[in-house]
């Protein structure tokens, strides 16, 4: 049954009866160079939805469109209110745009099915981005927009995108459900994220009849259990992108060889050491580690919570007092009187550490009260007092840590509150005074 705009997703036997789709942004709607024109169908039977949309190029010269050209958009309920409506009525929106194979997982964040799954059957997608309202900031992933693959038109061509709408039960079923669609080639590789001199197999099994596949243009043969296998390896890191075809259906898969994490803290810490430090003639920052402008050259520091020498910064010092205790750095005595200095700052500027507090800024400016901070700052004085065995820092841990449950901590969820390291710190010193 063919219907008009398209403005719910429900499924017939969800008991909460979600609908699947925002209300702030269109379903389907088309955006493309004025050059071009577009129709959407829809069509319903029963919980399947499908959605087919042909674009026209009407141009008198040839154009050749890129991914970002013409975008498709998906407005899934995919950000966050209260936890019941959360639990219910929102969902975790997982987009893979890979050409000709490519799919939305959409879970309901309560984790009870109906699910909603979308596969494209005709068509290649190639990317997606997100419109949202930044005022919002994580709590709302906006509106996704699906970007079909590189193109070349000539004056009258069209292309057409169409892609099926349905329920599932989750991730298993979602995966048993793609084998019912003629474009889709299922890939899985044993690790997406490799090091240097490791090797990642990667299964190949397109759900039709292939009389070819390939990757990278280079032949495979069937293995005996019918699917098809590539070795993956290289020195070199980096991101990989394989180009994978079953006869003329064509997908992708992304890999990574990433540096050890030793050798890349090792790397990282040189390189805040030797250009986030402030050594500058403001006193407030002196021994700081700032933000860092990589394509200007400079350090970066303004009164604006996530540019400022406090809060989630930290985590730099952190970073360096651990790999000091795993003697990962090769200039220890450096990086040691950068901690030295940062530590000075740290209690000069942020914590006051007789009572607890920990602010938001240098100068001790606490006019913005922000919970997170206390976690970090806990953190930190750990692994200084674990590196330098110096008993105020374990002192200012333990005073920090009540200063947070003071707060009404307990009624906050802080992510990373280093109890259990805290806890097995003093029982250390149970027979000692710190």
């Amino acid at each position: 049954m063919r219907v008009g705009n398209v403005k719910e997703i429900v499924f017939s036997k969800d008991p909460k009866q979600m609908n699947w789709l925002r209300e702030d942004f269109p379903y389907a709607e088309v955006k493309c160079p004025p050059e071009f024109s577009a129709e959407v169908q829809n069509e319903k039977d029963g919980d399947v939805l499908t959605t087919k949309i042909v674009v026209s190029y009407n141009g008198a010269h040839p154009y050749f469109t890129n991914a970002g050209s013409i975008g498709v958009s998906f407005p899934l309920q995919d950000r966050y209110t209260d936890s019941v409506t959360c639990r219910d009525y929102r969902c975790h929106a997982h987009v893979f745009c890979g050409e000709n194979t490519s799919y939305i997982m959409a879970l309901r964040m309560g984790g009870a099915a109906p699910h909603l799954g979308m596969v494209l059957t005709k068509g290649s997608l190639s990317a997606y981005s997100i419109e949202r309202d930044l005022k919002l900031q994580s709590n709302d992933r906006g509106c996704f927009w699906l970007h079909p693959s590189a193109q070349e038109f000539a004056p009258g061509d069209t292309m057409t995108l169409e892609w099926k709408v349905f329920p599932h039960q989750g991730r298993e079923d979602f995966r048993e459900k793609l084998r019912a669609f003629s474009q889709v080639i299922l890939v899985d590789a044993e690790q997406y994220v490799i090091y240097p001199g490791e090797t990642s197999k990667v299964t190949i099994e397109p759900v039709f009849q292939a009389e070819k596949v390939t990757v990278n243009g280079a032949s495979l043969e069937k293995t005996e259990n019918g699917v098809y296998e590539y070795l993956f390896e290289n020195e070199k890191t980096g991101e990989y992108v394989l180009s994978i075809c079953a006869d003329e259906v064509k997908t992708i898969c992304r890999l990574l060889v990433q540096e050890r994490p030793e050798t890349l803290a090792a790397k990282r810490c040189a390189f805040i050491v030797d250009h986030q430090q402030y050594h500058g003639k403001i006193k407030e920052l002196q021994g700081a580690y700032l933000p860092y402008d990589n394509e200007e050259k400079i350090l970066v520091c303004t009164p604006e919570n996530d540019f400022n020498a406090g809060r989630e910064r930290t985590g730099m010092g952190v970073l360096i007092a651990r790999a000091l205790q795993q003697n990962l750095l090769k200039d220890r005595e450096k990086a040691e009187q950068s901690l030295r200095e940062y530590h000075a700052f740290y209690l000069r500027e942020l914590v006051n550490a007789a009572t607890g507090l920990v602010c938001n800024c240098s100068g001790k400016d606490n006019s913005y009260f922000r919970l997170y901070n206390y976690p970090w700052a806990v953190t930190f004085f750990l692994e200084c007092w674990k590196l330098w065995g110096e008993k105020e820092d374990l002192k200012t841990a333990v005073h920090i840590t009540e200063k947070f449950y003071e707060q009404d901590g307990f009624r906050f969820y802080p992510i990373e509150m280093p109890i259990v390291m805290l806890c097995q710190e003093l029982k250390k010193q149970e027979n000692r005074r710190i």
